[in-house]
């Protein structure tokens, strides 16, 4: 084959797969696998959006007693959140896939969602991610954060080439693969949805 010719078509090859690099495959995860957290994490976001619609400043920052969190504590904490449990899922995918370590995986993707959404289990969060140490301002400037980064998340999901079943990353209650911490992203939103829904069904809540 002439040289040019030769030239072109390696370049073609890498043209080819330079584009397949970012195109979604089953073999990383399912349709289905897809689908279900993309969908998790917009009806989250749905449901954020919607609780916090038309609220008055006065309810926003309503406490049921002094050392429970507002509405917009609640949405700051799930703001802050989104980015930080995020930056643990970019630092596991830089460094080399262990599928070794799925052998110590012990919970199901069923049992994280089911795990992180159950509010009878309280946990005091890192410092970092108290709402009063937060950089948010008001609830716009957290809601506009907090949309904008599930927006990233869920095109992420959907087109992602990466392996994220043969990422790990450690939490203090248990081992996760990346893919399940995406599911716990979601969760994470729900749970402290519960949280601000208790606040605005609290009686004492401004009308």
């Amino acid at each position: 084959m002439p040289r040019r010719k030769t030239y072109n078509y390696l370049l073609l090859l890498f043209i080819v797969f330079s584009g397949l690099a970012g195109t979604p495959t089953d073999d990383v995860l399912s349709k289905k696998e897809r689908k279900f957290a993309a969908d998790h994490m917009k009806n989250t976001k749905m449901a954020l959006l919607d609780a916090v619609k038309g609220l008055s400043s006065t309810q926003l920052g309503h406490k049921i007693s002094a050392d429970k969190w507002s509405v917009q504590e609640c949405v700051y904490h799930i703001a802050i959140s989104e980015k930080n449990l995020w930056a643990m899922l970019e630092a596991s995918m830089k460094a080399p896939a262990t599928p070794e370590k799925k052998k110590d995986l012990k919970v199901t993707d069923e049992q994280v969602i089911k795990m992180v959404e159950d509010r009878t289990n309280k946990v005091k969060t890192f410092a970092p991610l108290e709402p009063q140490n937060t950089p948010y301002k008001s609830l716009d400037e957290a809601m506009n954060d907090f949309k904008t980064t599930r927006a990233a998340h869920i095109k992420y999901i959907k087109a992602t080439s990466e392996d994220l079943r043969n990422h790990f990353v450690q939490m203090p209650f248990g081992l996760l693969d990346c893919y399940q911490l995406c599911l716990m992203i979601s969760s994470h939103t729900n749970r402290h949805l519960q949280q601000l829904n208790e606040v605005k069904a609290d009686t004492a809540f401004p009308k």
